[in-house]
């Protein structure tokens, strides 16, 4: 099992350095170019989701971002510590709505193989997303 943990602060313009870093770790796994970009999608639009709707747009607060690499999965873990939302509000968008925006949970779910929420106390609130290494599960 190997780890990376990276801590930035909740302004937009570190969201690069998220995006790279899931970039480059999906294609150390052996995701193929498509996955490599949608999971790169998938935990940028997760990271912005925090700034938006958890941090209200303040830069101030902290996002902590752990990669797992595991036997067969990849786990990304993106965690937080703002206001609590309730996991069964977060739904994706009917895709017949068009209109800008609203396609992150969407995007989320098609690039990953399982998403859950945990916003215990303990933990803030946690996004854990995994996707199964190729020739994995």
């Amino acid at each position: 099992m190997k780890e990376i943990e990276i801590k930035l602060p909740s302004d937009p313009r570190y969201l690069k350095i998220i995006r790279n870093g899931i970039s480059h770790i999906s294609e150390i796994c052996g995701f193929s170019d498509e996955e490599c970009n949608a999971l790169t999608i998938a935990v940028d639009e997760a990271a912005a989701n925090i700034i938006k709707h958890t941090y209200n747009g303040d830069e101030n607060q902290t996002i902590i971002v752990r990669f797992t690499i595991k036997d067969d999965r990849l786990e990304i873990i993106l965690r937080d510590f703002g206001k609590k939302i309730d996991p069964k509000n977060i739904k994706p968008r009917n895709l017949d709505d068009i209109r800008p925006g609203g396609l992150g949970v969407h995007l989320i779910k098609s690039a990953m193989d399982e998403v859950t929420y945990d916003n215990s106390p303990e933990v803030g609130n946690q996004l854990i997303m995994t996707k199964y290494l190729p020739g994995g599960k």
